[in-house]
């Protein structure tokens, strides 16, 4: 079994970006929060690295159902997207498989929220 869900698409970081912000709103998911490793790893290492970021995505209403039925569900929330450039006019979106995540949680209720959470990632790649 991965651990993500992954799409090669022929367009700038920038435009992949876009797409993947667009996308994720049209299957009801949110941006709550991002990090820009090549620019962390500029600033902190003073390395150079591709364009490689991650976006924190959240649908608010799973997240809300999964946290009443285990309070401490939240160490392992949001779901992250990464978006990176492999080649020229070449970026790479990979989007973790929730499932994957939630192995170690013994609970069949949150157990169904994830297989909604994961069948809308699913699509999102499927749609880019």
């Amino acid at each position: 079994m991965n651990y993500y869900f992954s799409k090669t698409i022929e367009c700038s970081f920038e435009e992949a970006e876009s797409r993947v912000r667009e996308g994720l709103s049209k299957v009801g998911m949110g941006i709550v929060m991002e990090i820009d490793f090549r620019e962390k790893f500029k600033e902190k290492l003073n390395i150079d690295f591709r364009p490689y970021k991650v976006l924190g995505a959240c649908s608010p209403s799973h997240a809300y159902r999964s946290i009443l039925k285990e309070d401490k569900l939240g160490v392992l929330l949001p779901c992250n997207v990464l978006i990176q450039q492999i080649g020229e006019n070449l970026a790479e979106i990979s989007a973790m498989d929730p499932e994957g995540a939630m192995m170690a949680v013994d609970n069949p209720e949150v157990k169904c929220i994830t297989d909604e959470v994961r069948a809308k990632l699913q699509r999102f790649i499927e749609e880019l």
